[in-house]
């Protein structure tokens, strides 16, 4: 036979396999699984076919690593609220301020908190510290006036109080003490002097223990208004402004009430050239800086208010916010969610 027959003949051979075999058959719609091997662990019960189920997991086993639990927030046992008079918050890098700068690092802030209108120190301290705007607390003036009583509403040095709280006040305005009645503070001095001379007097009370403290700071306002905002004599104040922070903080650490104090530091209001009180960008915006147990660091993008003060320190303290407030917690700054509210304008 010729090699051309062969070829031919081998073609047919293969040709005639290949249709016995036929290709790999595909998969019927009604054809039954292939079954599974027999295994040592009891058959599942009996599923009723009435509808469509999952086939079952396996009983999960004991992991060797625990499953993480959610955790609270850990809460300060004190919480420390200090007011800059007159801070606009371009000034804390530019004067510099390194000591609040490292606040800033290592806790949570916006450098564009609002306070309220007009921009002005007492009522602006008194929305501060009562949660509440002007229209509410009745603080509609800016001078000493005795005889005018205080703020209306219930303080957060008076739901403090309550709480059966040690509470210190030292402030270097004498109108600040209309803030919050008398009998709310265990320790009230005002101190018509240096931001570091406030602080060496209060530090030894500091020491004593407290709960709850807010100290005010005057010069940075008093230089604004001889020389300035951002002058060169307001950057050298505020320097020692920060030099004060650090005496604080230093002197809480020695005590050991560092790590459980909570820090908030703000400012009643800014300024331009000589003056402030008007609406202006300038005037209105504040810093608010937050440090100490459970803040997540980082830039607050929640908006923030000057009545918002009271209520996180109350929140953080545990006790209850009134609720005429206007102010509410900044839980954003604790890693939490922030909570909706449309942007708050006092008045």
């Amino acid at each position: 036979m010729s090699r051309t027959f062969f070829s031919l003949f081998r073609l047919w051979i293969a040709l005639g396999l290949l249709a016995g075999c036929g290709s790999f058959p595909a998969a019927r719609p009604d054809s039954a699984p292939q079954p599974i091997a027999a295994t040592d662990s009891p058959s599942p019960a009996p599923v009723s076919t009435a509808a469509p189920t999952s086939t079952p997991s396996p009983t999960p086993q004991p992991s060797a690593t625990p499953t993480a639990t959610p955790t609270e927030i850990p809460r300060p046992r004190r919480v420390l609220i200090l007011s800059i008079d007159g801070l606009r918050p371009d000034a804390i890098s530019l004067a510099p301020m390194p000591n609040l700068l490292e606040l800033m690092r290592t806790g949570a802030y916006s450098m564009a908190a609002q306070t309220i209108f007009p921009s002005a120190t007492l009522p602006s301290h008194a929305s501060m510290l009562t949660g509440q705007c002007p229209d509410k607390h009745g603080i509609n003036w800016n001078d000493y006036l005795p005889e005018n009583g205080y703020a209306a509403g219930q303080s957060l040095f008076r739901l403090a109080k309550d709480a059966q709280m040690r509470t210190i006040m030292f402030v270097g305005k004498e109108k600040l003490r209309q803030v919050t009645p008398p009998e709310t503070t265990d320790v009230y001095r005002y101190i018509n002097d240096r931001d570091l001379v406030i602080t060496a007097e209060i530090i030894p009370e500091l020491q004593k223990g407290f709960d709850l403290t807010f100290i005010h700071f005057p010069t940075a306002d008093w230089m604004g208004h001889e020389y300035g905002w951002l002058s060169p004599e307001q950057f050298s104040v505020l320097r020692r402004a920060d030099e004060a922070i650090g005496n604080i903080l230093a002197a809480l650490a020695e005590s050991g009430l560092r790590e459980e104090t909570l820090f908030i530091i703000t400012a009643d209001h800014g300024g331009h050239e000589q003056t402030h009180g008007s609406s202006l960008r300038e005037d209105m915006t504040i810093p608010w800086i937050i440090n100490g147990p459970g803040v997540v660091p980082g830039e607050i993008k929640v908006s923030i208010n000057t009545t918002d003060t009271a209520a996180t320190a109350a929140w953080a303290l545990g006790l209850p916010i009134p609720a005429e407030w206007d102010g509410i917690p900044v839980q954003e700054a604790f890693g939490g969610l922030p909570q909706p509210r449309l942007e708050l304008r006092c008045p």
